[in-house]
């Protein structure tokens, strides 16, 4: 990974509302231990990325976004590579912020992911 790969976000559909992304989408949740899942865009594609998520692990997602490592840099969110799940497996870590810091960092997330657009999107899902 380097500054300029793109972390791919799985989004479920619950979190689509009138089409847009919700900042659920870049927010850890507590299970999660403040870590975001995302896919290294280094090591597979939008479309193999959405593949595995919904057909491998047989979870719900309507689409892919992506935020890139640096856009995680300026925000002081690590990135790390993660391959216990999988080779292509990796995390945005949020564990140093509190409960309001990384609902704003969640947002400003999800702003520059909308800003880049869907990578890949299913029909009729969401």
């Amino acid at each position: 990974m380097n500054d300029n790969t793109l972390l791919l976000r799985q989004v479920h559909p619950i979190f689509v509302q009138d089409g847009r992304a919700s900042t659920q989408v870049f927010r850890p949740t507590p299970k999660d231990e403040q870590k975001l899942s995302v896919y290294d865009g280094d090591q597979i594609t939008a479309v193999k990325a959405f593949g595995h998520y919904t057909q491998i692990l047989k979870l719900k997602s309507c689409g892919v976004m992506a935020v890139s490592v640096a856009e995680c840099k300026t925000l002081n969110l690590p990135v790390m590579p993660d391959p216990e799940p999988f080779p292509e497996h990796a995390l945005i870590d949020f564990s140093d912020y509190g409960k309001n810091a990384t609902e704003k960092k969640a947002k400003l997330l999800r702003e520059k992911a909308v800003k880049r657009g869907w990578l890949y999107r299913q029909e009729g899902i969401a």
